[in-house]
């Protein structure tokens, strides 16, 4: 009871969803984390796999890299629709109907016989899988607020980060036993599983009367209005290209590592699971001993700082400015720039869904989509001069990195206290 001693039925509608979100704990965080697995185990599971998909379907790499993109892509738009379509039908609907057509179509990318239909259908599973990273974003800013926030971020980090972990770890285990395809299938089982949990035990958290009536034109108009917020703005785009140079290691790696440097899939994949570690783990430093003591500005400059420091050091490598460099001094960058995720990636998510508690689907569409866009754009570019040099993945990670904390600089202005409206 409120210490007025009285409730009303709206207080009721609208506290009750929160409430038992809240008390679930664990439950809701091992949903949430599961959606935002999701899409690193779309990704991550099938890298392995890429240069035998390259002689199996006999296309170029470039060609075979695109089925990343379409991925990613499909992520991105996808976003740009479930997150106006949760703010105003609720988060299970579309959630549910995500999910279902993303187990369809990855069950038909198993079945693909060409280069082509893959690309296709894994655009339509992008489409699909991007439900569950906008709406268990929304469903964090339902939620929680301010460093509560910022902590569950990094608690989730820690669940869905998991995934990259394994993932490859599990494709390299799969390719031993069948082709490539068997990825796909296990995929196939994996969302079937994910949306069975869904159904049963994610209640929805955002009451009717918090939901937006309007149609497509309202969204639009809430869009326009966040994108107006210069803030907000700020770190959405830090946080894209953050993504981006993230990104760039994902779709280069592959060949990287085993092309360039001779690696084993298997080798390949532990190198990616001890990364993956050091982003986690990075995380959970930023979630328990940093959040409530050092300000999410400084530690998000840090983690930006940082990935740029390694971008560089990755360039002077792989042109050759210190002669022929081996796969160890290589992996120790990466390395390096992966963990440096942990303090960019839940820090960016936080402080721009802190300003946006009146369309937090929205907002969540917008940061997944430019990440998502902007990954999506940067994937090709790290192909362009072919698989014998690894120098395209290193610049584009440089670019990206600049840009990124050139618009933390000059747009968040972090050294200045800003309201939650400034423009």
């Amino acid at each position: 009871m409120p210490e007025s001693g009285r409730t009303s039925t709206k207080d009721h509608i609208v506290e009750g969803p929160v409430v038992a979100a809240r008390r679930a704990g664990l439950l809701v965080t091992l949903v949430l984390g599961g959606l935002t697995a999701l899409p690193p185990l779309s990704m991550d599971m099938y890298l392995p796999a890429l240069p035998e998909v390259t002689e199996s379907l006999r296309s170029p790499a470039a060609t075979v890299q695109l089925t990343l993109t379409a991925c990613l892509a499909g992520m991105a738009l996808g976003q740009l629709v479930v997150g106006p379509m949760s703010d105003k039908w609720g988060r299970r609907r579309p959630l549910l109907i995500g999910m279902i057509v993303y187990v369809a179509a990855t069950a038909v990318c198993a079945l693909a016989p060409s280069a082509e239909l893959l690309i296709a259908f894994r655009l339509l599973q992008g489409l699909a899988g991007a439900a569950g990273i906008v709406i268990a974003r929304a469903v964090v800013r339902d939620l929680y607020d301010g460093v509560d926030m910022a902590r569950f971020f990094s608690t989730l980090m820690l669940i869905s980060g998991v995934a990259p972990i394994i993932a490859p770890l599990i494709g390299g285990q799969i390719l031993r036993i069948t082709d490539w395809r068997g990825v796909f299938y296990v995929l196939t089982v994996i969302g079937v599983l994910l949306t069975v949990v869904v159904w049963k035990f994610l209640a929805e958290t955002l009451p009717p009367e918090r939901r937006h009536a309007g149609g497509v034109g309202e969204a639009l108009r809430t869009m326009r209005g966040l994108l107006a917020d210069r803030v907000f703005t700020g770190y959405m785009l830090a946080g894209g290209l953050a993504f981006a140079a993230l990104f760039a290691y994902i779709s280069a790696s592959p060949f990287v590592v085993q092309e360039i440097y001779g690696a084993s899939p298997q080798t390949f994949s532990l190198l990616f699971g001890l990364n993956s570690i050091g982003l986690v783990a990075v995380g959970q430093i930023n979630g328990k001993l940093l959040v409530g003591r050092v300000s999410l500005d400084k530690a998000l400059g840090c983690g930006l700082s940082v990935i740029l420091l390694a971008s560089v050091a990755l360039v002077l490598m792989t042109s050759g400015l210190f002669g022929k460099v081996g796969l160890v001094p290589i992996a120790a960058g990466l390395f390096v720039l992966m963990s440096a995720m942990g303090l960019a990636m839940p820090n960016t998510n936080a402080q721009a869904l802190m300003r946006t508690p009146h369309a937090a689907g929205s907002a969540s569409a917008l940061l997944g989509t430019s990440s998502f866009l902007i990954g999506a754009i940067a994937s090709p570019l790290v192909g362009i001069a072919g698989e014998a040099t690894a120098v395209p993945m290193a610049v584009v990670q440089l670019v990206c990195a600049i840009a990124a904390l050139g618009c933390f600089l000059t747009l968040c202005r972090p050294w200045r206290k800003a309201q939650p409206q400034d423009a």
